[in-house]
């Protein structure tokens, strides 16, 4: 009987090992910040400085398959997550070959192919606390599909995605198409829908970028077309200089024209970092005129902000 067992026991054993020579491996990587912020102007709804914290860890785990399929998961554990109802933010799997392409499926914090591409080359100065109201993206939501073409031919990718219907969306879907086959520069175009049935968003994003020496210069412009509401345009522009490999400088500008409107939104940012060890230390200011399309209406907003990667 003894023997038995034990012969059963090496049996087990040995199916482990050959079950573990095909697992994947497991990585965990986080960041925290806490930052300081004052805002002053016209549209300032607040009073004094607030403080503010982040922080996040990311598990990613991946392993080859028998057929050739690389299969990866990921998920973020974020406490800003709470608001939904857990502790889980933005969750994936992804199944990639170099034949077939890469399928990402999200179950929360997908991007669809035109929203990545649509923060602009500025980086989205609306949501600083300027006032100004977002153009709607062509967003992907929760259970969303990305899928990246196998490379057609060198320096181009062709990217889609679909988000599925509920009972207040219609099934929305998203193209992207980006060019980075000259050294340094990179052209991005993206086309999408989203929104609810009756109230429908069509987005389309074009973008430039291009490297030269211790210069970046990148330019974007995004229209968005909403159903009963007026259409929506926003230009980008961003010029940043690397003082060294740990200072970096930038200067950024957006402009939202609103279709019957006489005052566009404007923001202007200036802001320096320094990074050293995984540790970056950063500065910015925002200023803001015409906010909500009003003439008059200004805001300034000066932050100050300390990160962390491990």
């Amino acid at each position: 009987m003894n023997k038995l067992k034990k012969i059963g026991l090496t049996a087990l054993a040995a199916s482990l090992v050959a079950t573990s020579a095909f697992a994947g491996a497991m990585t965990v990587s986080g960041g925290a910040s806490i930052g300081v912020k004052n805002t002053t102007g016209t549209n300032d709804a607040s009073t004094g400085k607030s403080f503010t914290m982040g922080n996040q860890l990311d598990f990613a785990g991946s392993g080859e398959l028998d057929n050739g399929l690389t299969v990866s998961l990921a998920f973020e554990l974020d406490n800003a997550a709470e608001a939904g109802g857990g502790p889980f933010d933005n969750h994936s799997v992804t199944i990639s070959s170099d034949a077939l392409g890469t399928f990402k499926f999200s179950g929360h914090g997908g991007s669809s192919a035109q929203g990545a591409m649509d923060a602009g080359a500025a980086g989205d100065l609306y949501d600083n606390g300027t006032g100004v109201a977002t153009i709607t993206g062509a967003a992907a939501g929760d259970n969303s599909m990305f899928y990246t073409l196998p490379e057609v031919m060198e320096g181009v990718s062709i990217t889609a995605s679909m988000s599925p219907g509920r009972a207040a969306q219609e099934t929305h879907t998203s193209y992207g198409i980006a060019y980075t086959g000259v050294e340094g520069l990179s052209v991005k175009l993206g086309t999408g829908d989203s929104g609810a049935p009756g109230a429908e968003i069509e987005s389309t994003t074009m973008s430039a970028s291009y490297a030269i020496g211790s210069f970046t210069l990148a330019a974007s412009n995004t229209e968005a077309t909403k159903v009963g509401v007026a259409d929506r345009e926003v230009d980008a522009y961003k010029v940043s200089y690397t003082v060294t490999d740990d200072v970096s400088l930038h200067y950024a500008a957006e402009e939202y024209a609103t279709v019957g409107s006489a005052v566009d939104e404007e923001i202007d940012s200036f802001g320096v970092s320094y990074t050293s060890g995984g540790m970056t230390i950063s500065a910015n200011t925002f200023t803001t005129a015409g906010a909500g399309n009003a003439a008059g209406a200004s805001t300034d907003r000066w932050s100050l902000g300390l990160s962390f990667a491990f």
